[in-house]
């Protein structure tokens, strides 16, 4: 859609607590004279793994490392950061990281994820965006657990000049789903997001409901949900990876939300997330402000990573 796009200065920003610890670490490794051996990529390894980097994939890195220096495609330290940075680049192939977008009628967005998060707020980022580009944007309170949810999404609703359908506090999610796809046709929305209760990923029963809730949409507007979108806390780690498995296992997940990046010294999640679950990361949450929301661009990140 174009309407995300942020700058890499604005990455660089961002990113500006995970670089700064990357950065002192990886000058530490790779510091002026050392030769690349067995010691260096065995610290170098440990690096990677502390920025959440994951030990599958820093096993991969650190092998493909090992397979170029033994062919001589690199040769010194210096080569190990430009190395990294082309062949982290080449885990994300083309593909459309932008948001799906119906055909006709409304495009409907399913957001799950665990409490505390920053799932509301990431859809309220979101939905500004999306009003802001002149699209009409209906939200529906289905987290019904909790009262305070329905408020909380009630007032970042009046924030952003969006419409709400809501029900009373312990009422059927997929009902409150049923009448806000309702609304969302009759009242010719151009986007419906859903948010969903905040549930806790070892709870069945409650995953069963969100199955249910993505079933009734699906009946209710054809070729709906156009996205299902997982949020993500950066800061949660290797966590956040056992999240994204059992939540896609129940709904289908097709993009990341990944927020409080700009919060978290270990960005390397992003690259754990696509190398074990090959779920593109369609958005970031750089900020506390409505506006700080950016496409996931992969070049651009991995550019301000180990800038």
């Amino acid at each position: 859609m174009g309407i995300f796009t942020k700058t890499a200065e604005y990455f660089k920003d961002r990113l500006g607590k995970t670089r700064d610890r990357l950065s002192t670490s990886l000058s530490s490794v790779l510091s002026l004279g050392r030769n690349i051996d067995e010691n260096l990529l065995d610290e170098l390894e440990e690096t990677l793994i502390t920025d959440d980097i994951g030990i599958e994939t820093t096993d991969k890195l650190i092998s493909g490392l090992r397979t170029a220096f033994r062919s001589r495609q690199i040769a010194t330290t210096d080569d190990i950061i430009p190395f990294l940075k082309e062949h982290i680049k080449s885990y994300w192939p083309h593909r459309d990281r932008q948001l799906r977008l119906a055909e006709t009628g409304p495009t409907v967005i399913l957001v799950a994820g665990v409490n505390g998060t920053g799932k509301t707020t990431s859809i309220a980022k979101l939905g500004f965006i999306l009003s802001q580009n002149n699209k009409t944007v209906l939200l529906a309170a289905c987290d019904t657990f909790r009262a305070a949810a329905v408020e909380q999404l009630t007032i970042w609703a009046e924030r952003i000049g969006a419409q709400i359908i809501k029900h009373k506090a312990g009422g059927d999610p997929a009902a409150v789903a049923f009448d806000a796809c309702q609304a969302a046709v009759a009242r010719n929305a151009d986007v419906l997001i859903l948010d969903t209760a905040g549930r806790l990923h070892t709870k069945k029963d409650l995953m069963k409901q969100l199955t249910k809730m993505r079933d009734v949409v699906a009946r209710k507007i054809p070729g709906a949900p156009n996205e299902v979108l997982l949020v993500l806390d950066a800061t949660t780690g290797q966590n956040a990876i056992v999240q994204a498995k059992i939540f896609t296992e129940a709904i289908d997940v097709t993009g990341i939300f990944l927020a409080k990046l700009d919060g978290t010294a270990r960005g390397g999640i992003v690259i754990a997330i696509k190398d074990q679950l090959d779920i593109p990361v369609k958005f970031v949450g750089l900020g506390e402000k409505l506006e700080d929301i950016a496409e996931f661009n992969p070049d651009t990140f991995v550019e301000a990573l180990f800038n």
